[in-house]
């Protein structure tokens, strides 16, 4: 389990060393992918198998292909880029050591977490998480239920206002005179 858990930890750092240095964005969301799989992988070890794959889905799945068709859509060329001023570039390094010295410090200190409860098996399965959801937390789930509803409706009309909004205020063509004659038959 602390092999595993170490495995992830490597792959995520890595991973996400690459998201930032890696020249070309492409690159970057397929690490940034790899990273997302890696904290997936924390959930299971957790016993958080429902957060785990919710997590695959929604941002390994769903954000990342939208972050890959932006990417794609902005055809971003190294031409068109502004390089960073030098002063930039050095708050950047500066920052980033700041985080990295306060990441030793804390490591440094130690850091102990002591748990709460004491360990449960079905915490974090979808059984545990559906009979929660729906026992104690029913109404606050039916209620964002009806608002994601009336959101999705209220898009639909704003479109439509949008569609016949346009076409009311389209210019009016004159009839000719056969074209009047035709519609009075």
């Amino acid at each position: 389990m602390v092999a595993l858990f170490y495995l992830f930890a490597a792959i995520s750092v890595i991973s996400a060393l690459i998201v930032v240095s890696a020249r070309s964005p492409i690159n970057s969301v397929i690490a940034l992918v790899v990273c997302f799989l890696s904290i997936a992988g924390h959930y299971v070890l957790l016993n958080a198998q429902f957060l785990a794959m919710v997590h695959i889905i929604v941002y390994t799945g769903a954000i990342m292909v939208l972050f890959l068709f932006v990417i794609m859509l902005l055809n971003l060329n190294k031409a068109t880029e502004p390089m960073k001023s030098l002063g930039t570039r050095i708050a950047a390094v500066l920052a980033g050591g700041l985080f990295f010295l306060t990441l030793v410090a804390a490591i440094r200190h130690g850091i102990t977490v002591a748990p709460a409860n004491e360990f449960d098996a079905g915490v974090g399965l979808v059984r545990s998480v559906g009979m929660s959801l729906f026992n104690e937390f029913l109404l606050p789930f039916e209620v964002s239920s009806v608002l994601f509803l009336s959101a999705m409706v209220g898009v639909v009309m704003l479109g439509k206002k949008e569609a016949v909004l346009a076409a009311a205020t389209a210019p009016v063509e004159p009839l000719t005179a056969a074209e009047l004659e035709r519609r009075k038959a």
